[in-house]
């Protein structure tokens, strides 16, 4: 917390209530804090100006939505894989694979475990797949990437 009254000095302390409650008018809300005030430097009705720390960035792996195969029992992805076919050449294989998901953000999923940064996903053409299936690896289609995607009517 920074005060005009007191320039250069910062005083930390914690949040302890909310008020659940927003002026629609200001978009305010109501905040209790506890701030030590050594000194009396702080004094009733003073303004300051808070910066509050809510968190901190992540290092999420992400998947477009159309990667993910949404079932009752359980989301799965295919990963593509090498094998050797009945004449010995390596060819493009798919596995399932079990994923556990996290928050949606516009176009991709978080994928919290399952895969690896390292695992080329299928992203399109899941009903067409099982286990084992050969596939070619097209990128020609790119596929949206939008953070806020907004639907257009066709």
């Amino acid at each position: 917390m920074l005060s005009d009254t007191a320039p250069g000095k910062s005083f930390e302390g914690k949040i302890i209530a909310l008020d659940p409650k927003v002026d629609t008018a200001t978009r305010n809300v109501r905040v209790r804090a506890e701030v030590p005030n050594p000194g009396k430097t702080l004094l009733p009705g003073m303004f300051a100006t808070v910066l509050t720390d809510i968190g901190r960035s992540q290092r999420l792996l992400t998947l477009p939505q159309t990667a993910i195969t949404y079932n009752p029992y359980g989301d799965v992805v295919y990963v593509v894989g090498k094998a050797k076919n009945d004449k010995g050449k390596e060819v493009l294989v798919v596995n399932q694979r079990f994923v556990t998901l996290g928050e949606t953000r516009g176009d991709q999923v978080a994928v919290l475990s399952g895969v690896t940064e390292k695992d080329l996903v299928v992203s399109t053409g899941q009903l067409k797949l099982k286990n084992g299936a050969v596939v070619i690896v097209n990128n020609i289609i790119k596929l949206p990437n939008d953070a806020a995607p907004n639907p257009t009517q066709q």
